[in-house]
């Protein structure tokens, strides 16, 4: 019986991938240097996970934080040549690039002022919120990186954060501030509060950016999952994502 289903599940999830995107633009593959991949083999287990479900670039986002993850463009960088080195060795054949998720702690601002982000594409930041309040200087540097130019702001996962709504996911959004929703939020993997939040997101038509946050293997397990959900399957059916943007 357990593997009829299994073998309904995999059928199903044939009609979809995500080839369609081709770019998955937040995850934390390089080996480490935050809490996703710890060694090599952990890395390549989860890019190719990735690769099976259509991923043509990885762009690897390992944590900037003040208190945990003091990560510089030097760590990250080299972490992301080791894993380079390993992908040659293995003979597998992707593109992987490197920036990084911001966190905004007491660092942030000072970064966006002395132009410290590291960035992806055409000058696309990624950062995150903390779950528990927003930031109350939030509105400024936001306003800072657009006006000035310098930056193209992506708030990472705004589904997770349980005070903020889809309201001012909105506004948020028409202040310039893109919008990047974890695919697996629309599984129930981080509680049905979250499912609901992130399915008004995509029924409201606020998603810029798509992308696995891939940490693990229980997180590349959701992420195949994903492709049978009807609003994974309407994100990637003539929905204007931008991370094609990114190849």
């Amino acid at each position: 019986m357990f593997n009829f289903f299994k073998r309904k599940e995999k059928k199903k999830n044939s009609d979809f991938n995500y080839g369609s995107i081709m770019v998955d633009m937040h995850s934390h593959v390089l080996p480490g240097i935050d809490d996703g991949a710890q060694n090599p083999e952990e890395s390549i287990f989860l890019i190719k996970k990735m690769m099976e479900v259509g991923i043509k670039k990885i762009i690897a986002t390992p944590h900037i934080m003040v208190d945990f993850y003091r990560n510089t463009p030097e760590t990250i960088n080299g972490a992301l040549e080791v894993l380079k080195a390993e992908l040659k060795n293995q003979n597998i054949d992707i593109e992987i690039e490197a920036a990084a998720e911001h966190y905004f702690d007491e660092t942030f601002e000072k970064r966006v002022d002395e132009k410290r982000l590291m960035i992806m594409g055409d000058n696309y930041a990624l950062f995150e919120y903390s779950f528990v309040s927003p930031p109350p200087n939030a509105f400024q540097v936001i306003q800072k990186m657009i006006e000035w130019g310098d930056y193209k702001p992506i708030l990472a996962h705004p589904e997770r954060y349980a005070y903020m709504t889809v309201e001012e996911m909105t506004n948020l959004r028409a202040w310039g501030c893109n919008m990047q929703l974890n695919t697996i939020s629309l599984t129930g993997y981080y509680g049905k509060d979250v499912k609901k939040k992130a399915e008004a997101m995509v029924d409201n038509d606020i998603v810029d950016f798509i992308s696995s946050d891939m940490h693990h293997p229980r997180h590349a397990a959701a992420f195949h999952d994903a492709l049978n959900f009807p609003h994974v399957q309407k994100l990637l059916t003539n929905y204007p994502l931008k991370n094609i943007m990114l190849k």
